[in-house]
């Protein structure tokens, strides 16, 4: 199975109109981007492929958050790195083999999307920063759906974002929309028929490609 972007190539920089976070023009570390989906499409699933899930999923997220943010540090390149998501969907219809940039998420709604848009019959799980902004007033909620990369605009580390489409042998999950990633992944253990996955590359404090 196959997954490409008509947005951005494997290993490449992904352009900050697919991002949460980008840098600002006044010299500004980070100020809210178009947080749109990228175009993704996909191919080649083996027979008895009955559903299809999503996941995006930033591997190099700092295991501490002592230094993140903080003008005058710098978060280290050699720091322990965790997950955090970005996106989950599951229960898309298997004769669905793309969706088109902005499809999904298009924009930044403070306090999260209840209802993020996205194929007929499919549920979203929420994403990450429903945790980031657990304490701000401003954007604490729940975020379903996709919302972009905006990692530490300190950080040395040039961070990867993964967005895999499983092929299942089920036609239904039984997820709630809200889900989290463990329940994905408990709900998808011994069903996965193939994975592909398309690796971007994000940062606010390297220079980037693209």
């Amino acid at each position: 199975m196959q997954i490409r972007s008509n947005d951005f190539a494997d290993g490449q920089a992904i352009p900050a109109p697919f991002a949460f976070g980008q840098p600002g023009t006044a010299g500004e570390p980070c100020v809210p981007s178009a947080n749109r989906n990228p175009h993704l499409a996909w191919s080649g699933a083996p027979a008895g492929t009955r559903s299809f899930a999503i996941t995006c999923i930033d591997v190099d997220v700092p295991s501490r958050g002592d230094d993140v943010n903080q003008p005058g540090r710098s978060v280290p390149a050699n720091l322990p790195r965790v997950e955090f998501v970005h996106w989950l969907m599951a229960n898309i219809d298997p004769a669905i083999g793309e969706l088109a940039q902005g499809a999904c998420a298009d924009g930044i709604v403070a306090h999260g999307k209840r209802a993020p848009a996205g194929p007929a019959g499919a549920v979203q799980g929420r994403n990450d920063y429903t945790g980031w902004f657990a304490g701000d007033a401003a954007m604490a909620g729940e975020y379903r759906g996709y919302d972009g990369p905006c990692p530490p605009w300190n950080d040395t580390l040039v961070h990867r974002y993964r967005f895999s489409v499983h092929a299942l042998d089920v036609d239904r999950l039984d997820l709630a929309a809200g889900f989290d990633l463990a329940s994905l992944r408990a709900a998808m253990q011994g069903h996965v028929l193939a994975t592909a996955t398309l690796t971007g590359t994000y940062s606010l404090a390297a220079p980037r490609r693209g």
